[in-house]
């Protein structure tokens, strides 16, 4: 297989503070692939640079070759990069549905959107609510859901845009064990469809289970990386995360 996504020495600086320290890796073509690491150690600061949120200092991030480190959040997802966040970002007040809809519409304008919208998009949704198992709810405002399916209704939302590589915050986050199969489930499904999949995450039980390749950072940098067996019997995350 070849890398899809290259980071490349990659450098941040909040002031005083290192957060990305010279980060290397790559994402292999139609992997799984978890980023690991004790809190601090600058996952959350690597992912928003590989989605435009930050800039880098130093280094590159690209793309299927393109370097694309200096690019907005928007223009990297119309090249096919997608992510989700840890903090669920829905649209509480719209109905489950809806927030499948407002996604399929460029327009910032959510106002008359329903009154607007072909037969064909809400065919699209519903079978997107079908994929992630929650059409029941269709209907249902989506802030009374529970976090769990919040969550599948945002990976709903982002697969709008046919992501071919995606990136998942957490998502088995606060999530009771149940919906954390489920979601696992479905990352595994889509991973056999050809989507290419980068996951932060806590929970080492759903790392191991879902993944093809571990990469762990401590303090800003890549301090080991392979496949889960190989990373669970490394001496040095040992250390990173209980201590010498």
């Amino acid at each position: 297989m070849s890398a899809v996504l290259n980071v490349q020495g990659v450098r941040k600086r909040f002031g005083g503070l290192e957060a990305l320290a010279g980060c290397t890796f790559a994402v292999e073509e139609g992997s799984i692939t978890s980023l690991i690491g004790p809190n601090g150690s600058g996952k959350t600061t690597l992912f928003n640079t590989v989605t435009g949120f930050v800039t880098p200092d130093e280094g590159e991030v690209s793309l299927r070759g393109e370097q694309i480190q200096a690019l907005s959040p928007d223009r990297i997802y119309d090249r096919g990069l997608g992510r989700t966040f840890q903090q669920v970002r829905i649209f509480s007040r719209l109905t489950v549905l809806e927030n499948v809809l407002v996604a399929t519409s460029r327009s910032s304008v959510i106002k008359g959107l329903l009154a607007r919208t072909r037969q064909s998009e809400r065919d699209r949704a519903m079978d997107l609510l079908n994929f992630v198992n929650i059409a029941r709810l269709a209907d249902v405002p989506a802030g009374s859901l529970s976090f769990g399916q919040k969550k599948l209704l945002e990976i709903a939302t982002i697969l709008v845009g046919e992501p071919k590589v995606l990136l998942l915050d957490e998502p088995a986050g606060g999530v009771n064990p149940t919906m954390t199969a489920q979601i696992g489930e479905k990352i595994r499904e889509l991973n056999q469809r050809g989507i290419t999949f980068l996951v932060v995450e806590h929970n080492m039980e759903f790392v191991m289970g879902i993944s093809h390749r571990v990469v762990v950072m401590a303090r800003g940098k890549v301090i080991a990386e392979g496949s889960p067996d190989e990373v669970r019997r490394d001496p040095k995350v040992l250390e990173a995360y209980l201590g010498a």
